[in-house]
């Protein structure tokens, strides 16, 4: 039980500092600011681009949208 406590702290406080550099950059954690997904397949094969609307800031890519949308 222990690695797994271990595990799950260092998981948080990753996304916790994650959270705290995309606040002082003003951009959406998810998305890094781009307001938009843009699928795994699409950065190594060429293929069509399919890019998936980012839902957690309303593809804006900003902050302030993001703390709206999940808080």
């Amino acid at each position: 039980m222990g690695i797994i406590n271990a595990f799950l702290n260092w998981k948080s406080a990753y996304y916790e500092k994650k959270v705290a550099k995309m606040k002082e950059q003003g951009l959406c954690p998810d998305c890094r600011g781009r307001g938009y997904h843009a699928s795994v397949a699409n950065a190594y094969i060429y293929m069509p681009s399919f890019d998936y609307r980012c839902y957690s800031c309303n593809g804006s890519g900003a902050f302030t949208d993001w703390e709206n949308v999940t808080h």
